[in-house]
């Protein structure tokens, strides 16, 4: 395939029925069970064509563990602390429940 420029790729999209935009986004974040991925200043792409739209995501991205609160009062109860340092003991453990009680009970 031969080396095309930007332009071109969007009239040839356009006569296809494809429209692309660019999206004005400061932040991204995709969430999982266990997760989240936050994506800052990332560069966002709407795609649409034939009844879809496609969103595409670039940048860089941080992975940040989901702590529920069901761990969160397991902690408390378990180390007798509050819920703050429950929750932080956890993020530093890496939502490890047994890493976080034995820092709390040291």
């Amino acid at each position: 395939m031969l080396p095309m420029n930007i332009k071109q790729m969007k009239k040839m999209m356009k006569q296809m029925g494809i429209e692309m935009e660019d999206v004005n986004a400061t932040e991204v974040i995709i969430r999982t069970p266990s997760e989240d991925l936050i994506f800052r200043d990332p560069s966002v792409t709407r795609v649409r064509g034939g009844g879809m739209e496609v969103f595409q995501v670039v940048g860089s991205y941080e992975v940040v563990k989901r702590i529920s609160d069901e761990d969160v009062k397991l902690i408390m109860e378990q180390a007798n602390v509050d819920e703050e340092t429950a929750r932080r003991a956890l993020i530093e453990a890496d939502g490890d429940l047994a890493e976080a009680l034995m820092k709390l009970q040291k």
